[in-house]
């Protein structure tokens, strides 16, 4: 899953490049490793509201390229029939939007419902290190601690806001600001899949059994420019970025079983794109 995540995105951008996909895509190279470790954990009746860097985390919820990438794409059977594009999708319980902050007060309202079910369900928005510039976050966080709704946030620092670094737009730090709430809070490093969901299980089992709402805070890494070229950073930064990667660090350690299943994955991209473009135009491209 992770290599089927990485050479979805890497294929998006060369798409774009030969202008066969257009609008704007944002992709998740360097962050794949958070869905995959948190997507297993989570139930189907569990909401997950994703954000504008979402493919990773709807690929690791529904195993379904060949659905997003026609969504992308304005081609029939793409998940929302080609409406949604790249950034804006529904699918049973699964939500996500490009309006940063926007799913927080929505994930409460959610957390709500499922405390008056009773079954345990969770609200799991995945939100930036950015949107913690947005008043709704904080709203959101103070209402999820009063009335103890079961939301995870789940927070993808990847230490930059689109263009500009954290140190330039974030005063302290997340943990304190989520504990000021009274929220719990979880910090999780590394990029090992496993041994993540292995820290993060039972931390989601404590809110589903009616525990206070919790933020999960991963450091991660973007590794690629915020949406198709905006990238201001030197390709001394990135390359720094790429060395200490989960892909640089899986081949080195696994070099065969790594290059054994990159190219299976990078075949099977190749066989989707050419599958999905075969296909007429969705109903809504049409128009």
């Amino acid at each position: 899953m992770l290599l089927l995540i990485r050479h979805f995105e890497e294929t998006l951008l060369r798409l774009f490049q030969i202008g066969k996909i257009h609008g704007t895509t944002h992709t998740c190279l360097g962050q794949e490793y958070i869905p995959v470790a948190v997507m297993p954990l989570l139930r189907d009746d569990d909401f997950v509201f994703s954000n504008h860097r979402g493919h990773g985390h709807y690929l690791a919820r529904f195993r379904d390229p060949e659905g997003l990438l026609a969504e992308i794409m304005g081609r029939e059977g793409g998940t929302c029939d080609g409406v949604g594009g790249s950034q804006h999708l529904r699918r049973d319980r699964y939500i996500s939007t490009g309006v940063q902050g926007e799913s927080l007060p929505v994930a409460v309202g959610a957390g709500l419902q499922l405390r008056r079910e009773k079954r345990g369900g969770l609200a799991v928005p995945f939100i930036g290190d950015g949107t913690w510039g947005q008043g709704a976050v904080y709203e959101a966080l103070n209402m999820a601690a009063l009335w103890n709704a079961p939301v995870v946030v789940i927070v993808e620092n990847n230490g930059i806001a689109q263009t500009t670094v954290r140190s330039a737009n974030m005063a302290g730090n997340i943990e304190d600001r989520a504990r000021a709430f009274g929220v719990e809070y979880l910090r999780c490093t590394g990029h090992e899949a496993e041994a993540l969901q292995a820290r993060l299980a039972p931390a989601l089992d404590r809110v589903r059994q009616g525990g206070a709402p919790l933020v999960v805070e991963f450091e991660t890494r973007r590794l690629a420019a915020h949406s198709k070229g905006d990238d201001t950073r030197t390709p001394e930064e990135v390359a720094a970025l790429r060395a200490i990667d989960w892909g640089a660090d899986y081949q080195a350690r696994w070099p065969e079983i790594f290059t054994e299943v990159d190219a299976r994955m990078r075949d099977r991209m190749t066989a989707i794109v050419a599958e999905v473009e075969s296909r007429t135009l969705s109903s809504w491209s049409k128009r």
